[in-house]
This record gives structure tokens, sequence and C-alpha cells, in this order.
């Protein structure tokens, strides 16, 4: 986001037109004009790649130019002039792409620097109740909304190295369960067994795989706190000014981590960290991160919270 917040201002008579996703419509104030897809992406004049370094990715664009005098702003690549990709894991990744523009002669140095740490979005609209984006599931449970957010914890993640154990995450939630706060559990449908078990533990709402993304979005925005691993939910509550708890493994969060902020805390132990990132099992880094560390942060966030009128 800060890079491409970056580049509407340097492209000020442009459309901004994001080659990708449909799902990216629902996110209010994603900084693009538009999303399309390649069969529906107009004429370009500028492609700029923030999504790696090819091939694949500066062939898409390549192919939307044609023979077309096109500006190719990207990293180093057969027909692109550009910088050299580096790979440094104490450099924040949001960095990488507002340096990309400067080094391309679209900002400044400081411009960029200036801009990475903005991963701020519009508050999604939601009501006073914070679970409202789910009453449906709340009606159906016979539940009544808390007149305060929940406590988001979200169990899964993309590969085995990033997943803190389920009953780790289950014997956070029932914690603050039993500290009087509601809890809602996350996840994808093929995340059922990892929500089911946390939500069981806690007599929290499983939500795996019943909300739309703009309902998930709209539940993050209005919890208390999210729980999560180095995950897409964690990034999302550090856009919104969530309270947050990031539990990193893999990857240490000089690269992906929130920036400085007392609202986010990240745990990790980088001494035993492995750096296999695709490993089906918990990265040493996790596990070394216990379930009282993760408790103890988290009823210090909680009862520091604030509603979202207040962030």
């Amino acid at each position: 986001m800060p890079a491409l917040r970056l580049l509407r201002r340097a492209l000020p008579d442009h459309r901004v037109v994001l080659l990708g996703s449909a799902w990216v419509g629902d996110v209010s104030g994603y900084p693009v004009d538009a999303v399309t897809d390649d069969e529906g992406a107009p004429a370009p004049d500028v492609v700029v790649n923030l999504h790696g370094r090819g091939p694949q990715s500066h062939a898409r664009l390549d192919a939307r130019a044609g023979d077309r005098p096109v500006r190719r702003v990207g990293h180093a690549a057969p027909g692109w002039d550009g910088p050299a990709w580096v790979d440094d894991p104490e450099r924040p990744e949001r960095r990488r792409w507002c340096d990309l523009l400067a080094a391309c002669g679209l900002v400044s140095d400081d411009e960029a620097a200036a801009a990475a740490d903005d991963l701020r979005l519009p508050v999604p609209p939601v009501a006073s109740e914070a679970l409202s984006a789910c009453s449906p599931h709340l009606a159906s449970s016979g539940r009544k909304a808390p007149s305060s957010g929940p406590v988001v914890v979200h169990p899964g993640a993309a590969f085995g190295a990033k997943r803190w154990p389920v009953r780790r995450f289950a014997a956070v939630a029932a914690a603050l369960a039993g500290d009087g706060h509601r809890v809602v559990v996350t996840g994808a449908h093929d995340e059922a067994a990892l929500t089911g078990a946390v939500a069981a533990a806690c007599g929290g709402l499983d939500l795996a795989g019943r909300t739309s993304l703009g309902e998930l979005l709209a539940l993050v925005a209005g919890a208390r706190l999210v729980i999560a691993g180095d995950t897409g939910i964690a990034h999302v509550a550090t856009a919104y000014g969530v309270p947050s708890v990031t539990l990193f493994g893999p990857v240490g969060p000089a690269q992906w981590g929130p920036p400085a902020d007392p609202r986010h805390v990240v745990l990790t132990d980088a001494s035993v960290r492995r750096g296999e990132r695709f490993a089906d099992d918990p990265d040493p880094a996790l596990l070394a991160v216990t379930a009282e560390d993760v408790i103890r942060c988290a009823r210090t966030l909680v009862g520091e919270a604030t509603g979202p009128g207040d962030r």
C-alpha cells in the first residue's frame, strides 16, 4: 500500500489499475482506481511490477504492453531496467517497493523513506456492536454481540512452518475467555479442524469459512485484539490500528512485521530460527514462544485497547 500511494502521487494524471484478484475491491480505501484481470486490463503507457522480480510477473505486464512504447518500472530483468533484486532479512519488505520507485526516479529517497511505514487503511463502516458483520451467525447461535470488540484468534497459516501449535492457541483463547472477553476464531474452510479446536476450548464463535472478505475486514477493524501467526490477518490488524500479538517463525519481524508501535507486539526467538519457510512443521523460533508469553502480552494490550473511533 505505501508504494501504491506513492505511485498515485508520482503519476497524478494516470489511473492506477491493479492487475490482480477481484477481492481487492472489497477493501475500502485501497489506493487503486480499478482492479482487473488480464483480459480486461486497459492498454497501459506505464507498467509497474510491485509483485516480484519475474519472470512470471514481468511477462504478465509485458503481455499487456505488447508492442507499444511503454515505460517499465521494476527490478532488473530481460527488457527491464531497474535496480537489482537484493534479499535482506533486516530490510522491511514494504520498504523494498518504495525504494524501487525512488530508484526508478518516480519519487525521492526521502519520500520513499517517509512513506514506507504508512500502512493505514480507513476503518470500514462498523456498527456499534463489533460483530454486526457476522450477525447471521450470531443469531443462529443464540448469542448476543458484546458491547465492546471481540478478541479475534486466527490459528491458521499457509504453511506448517508458520503454524503455532493449536493447543497453544486454545490455551490462550481459554485464558482470555476466562477473563471475560468474547473470543471469535477465524480461518478458511480448510482450517475448520484448527478453528473448531480453539473455539471448543474457549466457548468462542467459530467463523471458519463463514465470512466474506468484507465481513472479515469489518470484524478485524472492530476487534479489541487480534492474535495470529505471521499471516495476512495480522497485517490487516496493523492497517486498522487494532492491537495485535503476532507470532513469527521462519521469517523474522524485521522483514514482515509491523512498524514499531506499542499496539503491535511481535513474539519470536531469532536465536533458534531455522528459516525454512515452506517446511511442514513449525519453525523453532515459533515453538520458542509459549502460551504464557502470548497471554501476558494479550492481557496488557486489552487493558490498554481503545475502540475504533479512538484509533
